[in-house]
């Protein structure tokens, strides 16, 4: 609860700077009347609803599990994150027609000096809150925040490029850079829409996050034990800021319930080791069968019906199968 929290308050000072920025990118594009300005003010708008739909989703991410939803309410931030994904292709859209507008129909530059100052200080306020909400959101797992601050951060690097373009027109005149350098960001910022909508899509239809299953097979490789022959079916699934595991684990099939519960209490808490996160863990028990002696490295196994031939590699490939390793007779 004390992480959810966390990425509200964030998102809040988000939104709050994505109105500030918003207002001082209006101003100047009210001094230059150039388009690369308008552009960036264009992709503050898409900032400031954007941050509103991630305030929203983490509220709503934030409730408990209920009757209704007994995985909690985490998919809101996924469902923000695609919306956040096409309203950034929508601006793209909007600045590439404006752009291609002025080049057909252009108009002179006012204030380029002026403007130039005040863009400079709203790229450097962007890039830290970006900074800051990747950071926390990457750390809190929140695929939103995450989104969020990348978001601002896109937002800064096309700042940078209209500062470049509004430098040459101050330098040597070149009006038409403005328009130039407006499309080239519109098929960057294009770009970025469509990372945002890609990596959200992932998440609704639960994609395996191969890097957070690399990172639980690492830590249980370390604490592999002889009493543990097969690990298999191992699925993560992430609602918000908690992670959904489950996995099935072959013991000797001689273990009493007690020992059982011994090992898979000892695998739980390897598994929770890899994050800070909540998480809910389902660990089911199978016995082993006469075919697993041949990847068994058990020494003190008093049943051994075949000698130990091979071990099996516990990697991503392995554990996410859904059926019992054995070896070929």
């Amino acid at each position: 609860m004390e992480i959810t929290k966390q990425n509200l308050n964030i998102q809040k000072w988000v939104l709050a700077v994505a109105v500030a920025l918003f207002l001082i990118k209006g101003f100047a594009y009210f001094l230059t009347r150039s388009v690369a300005v308008l552009t960036d003010a264009l992709e503050s708008i898409v900032n400031i609803i954007a941050a509103v739909i991630t305030l929203v989703s983490l509220s709503i991410a934030a409730k408990p599990s209920d009757k209704n939803h007994p995985y909690g309410h985490g998919k809101a931030e996924f469902v923000a994150a695609e919306i956040e994904g096409i309203l950034i292709l929508l601006a793209a859209i909007a600045i590439l027609y404006k752009a291609i507008h002025q080049i057909i129909y252009p108009s002179p530059l006012n204030a380029v000096k002026e403007g130039i100052g005040l863009i400079a200080f709203t790229a450097v306020v962007n890039w830290t809150m970006g900074s800051i909400c990747i950071r926390k959101g990457k750390k809190n797992h929140s695929l939103a925040l995450v989104a969020s601050g990348k978001h601002l951060q896109t937002d800064t690097y096309s700042t940078i490029a209209v500062i470049a373009s509004l430098l040459l027109v101050y330098l040597f005149k070149w009006e038409i850079i403005d328009s130039v350098v407006s499309i080239a960001l519109s098929l960057f910022i294009g770009y970025t829409g469509y990372k945002i909508i890609k990596s959200s899509l992932a998440g609704i239809m639960d994609q395996a996050d191969e890097e957070v299953l690399d990172q639980i097979i690492q830590e249980v490789n370390k604490a592999r034990q002889p009493d543990w022959i097969d690990l298999h079916h191992l699925r993560v699934i992430k609602y918000g800021g908690t992670f959904h595991i489950d996995c099935h684990l072959t013991l000797p099939w001689y273990f009493t319930v007690r020992d059982a519960h011994k090992e898979v209490d000892a695998l739980s808490q390897t598994i929770r080791n890899f994050s800070t996160q909540p998480i809910e863990l389902m660990v089911h028990a199978d016995d082993c069968k006469p075919q697993s002696c041949k990847i068994c490295f058990k020494t003190d196994c008093h049943v051994r019906q075949h000698p130990s031939e091979a071990k099996i590699d516990w990697n991503f490939e392995s554990v996410t199968t859904n059926s019992r390793h054995y070896l070929p007779d």
